[in-house]
């Protein structure tokens, strides 16, 4: 299958969906946790590192076409965001969403699996703020 470019041309586009809803997720989890916990950062940060990510990743060859959908939905985010309680509140449903959404499985398919895959990536996204927590508060 990884010599069939459709595939890999599919495999590639959810790669960089997922993993760009991921980036949002993780950037306003960390600026808010960082925001009540330790009262500082400002929230304004978000953004800027959030833009300084994808202009990385921009060199990285993620596609235009998610790098702007992606700039969008941050900004939506940004514009409802209760900052000072979005990190305890499922601050990672929208990537694992992302993830059952994208997987280049049939419909028919995934509907079975549902429940398994979104607790599977809540599950790593405990590890990651954990980690996150850990580095933070040495």
């Amino acid at each position: 299958m990884f010599e069939d470019e459709i595939f890999l041309g599919s495999i590639n586009k959810a790669k960089w969906n997922i993993y760009a809803v991921a980036l949002q997720d993780f950037c306003l989890y960390s600026i808010s946790y960082l925001k009540d916990v330790f009262k500082k950062h400002d929230i304004g940060k978000a953004k800027e590192i959030f833009l300084e990510i994808l202009s990385d990743e921009e060199k990285n060859l993620m596609p235009n076409d998610i790098l702007e959908k992606t700039k969008k939905e941050f900004d939506e985010r940004l514009l409802k965001i209760e900052w000072e309680k979005h990190y305890k509140d499922l601050p990672f449903n929208n990537s694992a969403l992302a993830l059952y959404e994208w997987s280049p499985i049939a419909d028919e398919l995934k509907i079975l699996d549902r429940k398994i895959v979104l607790n599977s990536i809540i599950l790593k996204w405990d590890i990651i703020k954990k980690e996150f927590s850990q580095a933070i508060n040495f």
